[in-house]
């Protein structure tokens, strides 16, 4: 074993590395020491215990598992219904009655070949408003879309309740 001599007394270099491995070893002993004796020292009542919750265990964790699914399934749906609530645009009453009104077309690409060299305050905003006009009528798309898509529904099952025998 090496030695560090430092003012009186010596040192071994390898201490820490004793003591660690010195903590392994009461560790193991009494581990295998305390796990001979929880075995050694069971009961007919307690081992009939342990068998009793091993197998409820056994019995009820398919089903835990499966409502847990559930209920993590449904906070997903949820989850995502709030997402697309967010994502689809917002229609104001006046626009579900038909009444929409979209913005005049008076600042096209058409019109920008004559000015195109000068620029006024007049100009700015041109793309936003253009952005808006385009926007508008994706939604109003969008919507008349939906609306057939619905009507087709309900003529389908208008169809089905003929078609199938009661």
């Amino acid at each position: 074993m090496e030695t560090q001599t430092q003012g009186q007394g010596a040192i071994p270099t390898n201490a820490p590395l004793t003591g660690f491995f010195d903590l392994l070893a009461i560790g193991r002993d009494r581990f295998s020491t305390n796990f001979v004796s929880t075995f050694a020292n069971m009961t007919l009542e307690k081992w009939i215990r342990v068998v009793i919750i091993v197998g409820a265990y056994c019995l009820l964790r398919p089903y835990i598992i499966k409502l847990g699914g559930r209920a993590q399934m449904k906070s997903h749906e949820d989850e995502a219904a709030e997402a697309e609530a967010a994502h689809q645009a917002k229609i104001s009453p006046n626009e579900l009655r038909g009444q929409v009104k979209l913005p005049e077309d008076s600042d096209d690409e058409d019109e920008e070949g004559g000015a195109a060299g000068q620029a006024s305050g007049a100009d700015w905003g041109k793309k936003a408003r253009r952005r808006q006009r385009n926007m508008i009528k994706q939604l109003l798309e969008a919507e008349e879309r939906r609306l057939q898509e619905t009507l087709e529904e309900e003529e389908d099952k208008d169809i089905e309740e003929f078609l199938i025998p009661s």
